[in-house]
């Protein structure tokens, strides 16, 4: 009874704490850090990031490896022999002409080491044979795109322009075969784009191809030139346009022949003295000229050579191969997309097509270009 009597108070007091500390857990909230005293939470690491750490992480191990090699010896030594038996005295030969074989000459401990030649043994390709080098192997490529044919896409483009040719549009519903003239008779595509640029009378000026076919749509389909003028080359991966695909029908009829383009007319010499003068003149915000980038032979900007197109011999090969199909972009470039282009690059004003200015300068390039062969539609990088 007396135990029970001391145990009752110590009890009573631990209800008691229990009760205060249920009592002061309800009046006050547990204590929580702010939100601006907490730290940060670091975000994700982007796609882009997980990339480039693991691109980053590559590296490394590719210069631990790179490490490794290099500390290895050059040549790695030879197990050595194990020793052979001693074989049993040959029988002594009663020929005095007989004598023993000379031991075999012992093998080195390391292989010779390729770095170890000499400087002399390995002299390295100068900058010139590293050129020579590069230019077989494109030419080789080139070459090879060229083997079969019948493998080129602007053939499709050519089978589409024929159709375009012969198709009855327009109020009328005439033909460009039935109404344009190409310099040859109406309708007469053999050799005509060799002849290219020339005067024609009834437009009162000099037209390249792409010119010509484009004044025979609006004058006689009453085709709208100036919606097409606004957009008249395609995109990469698109098809050329119409006037484009009639352009390479027409190439494709010249194919073989000497490029002849037409100077005779005071007209079209006019366009040719003016094309070598927009060759030449250095303008825009780089000073640049046609002749900058084709006014010297070997030159090439990465993989595509550039041609020396004011020296006729380089010209005749490099003209006569236009339109061309262009692997790079998947599509015909025509010559007005080219010099558009060119201008580009040269960050000048935009080449409109079939302006004086571009026909002057295809005038300019085909006159450089004349008695060359005709290889159209050819195939670019």
């Amino acid at each position: 009874m007396q135990a029970l009597r001391k145990l009752i108070p110590g009890a009573v007091m631990a209800g008691a704490t229990l009760m205060l500390g249920s009592i002061a857990a309800i009046i006050a909230p547990p204590v929580t850090t702010p939100a601006w005293a907490q730290a940060p939470t670091p975000p994700l690491p982007t796609k882009g990031q997980r990339a480039r750490k693991a691109y980053e992480e590559h590296l490394r191990k590719m210069d631990e490896a790179e490490k490794a090699g290099g500390a290895k010896p050059a040549a790695r030594p030879l197990p050595a022999p194990a020793p052979r038996k001693a074989a049993a005295p040959a029988p002594a030969s009663t020929s005095p002409a007989a004598a023993p074989a000379p031991a075999p000459a012992p093998l080195p401990a390391t292989l010779p080491s390729p770095a170890a030649a000499p400087p002399a043994a390995r002299s390295a390709m100068s900058a010139t044979e590293q050129d020579t080098a590069t230019e077989r192997g494109l030419d080789q490529y080139r070459r090879m795109m060229k083997a079969d044919p019948w493998s080129n896409p602007a053939l499709l483009d050519a089978d589409r322009g024929e159709a375009l040719w012969a198709a009855r549009l327009g109020p009328g519903q005439v033909s460009l075969a039935e109404t344009c003239d190409l310099g040859k008779g109406v309708g007469v595509v053999e050799g005509a784009f060799a002849e290219m640029p020339r005067y024609f009378k009834d437009a009162d000026r000099v037209q390249d191809t792409e010119t010509r076919i484009l004044w025979c749509m609006q004058s006689y389909q009453d085709f709208n030139a100036a919606a097409f003028r606004k957009n008249p080359h395609p995109g990469g991966g698109q098809p050329v346009r119409e006037v484009g695909a009639i352009a390479t029908f027409i190439a494709t009829k010249s194919a073989g022949m000497k490029i002849a383009s037409k100077a005779d007319h005071p007209k079209e010499k006019e366009a040719i003295a003016l094309g070598e003068q927009l060759f030449f003149r250095r303008q825009g915000p780089f000073d640049f000229s046609c002749a900058t980038c084709h006014a010297g032979t070997g030159k090439r900007i990465r993989l595509q050579p550039l041609p020396f197109l004011s020296e006729p011999k380089e010209a005749k090969v490099a003209i006569g191969e236009w339109p061309a199909y262009r692997v790079s972009t998947t599509h015909v470039m025509t010559m007005q997309h080219r010099l558009l282009d060119c201008y580009w690059q040269m960050r000048l004003h935009r080449l409109d097509f079939g302006s004086d200015v571009s026909v002057a300068l295809s005038a300019y390039l085909y006159d450089r270009a004349r008695d060359g062969e005709m290889a159209a539609p050819g195939v670019k990088r």
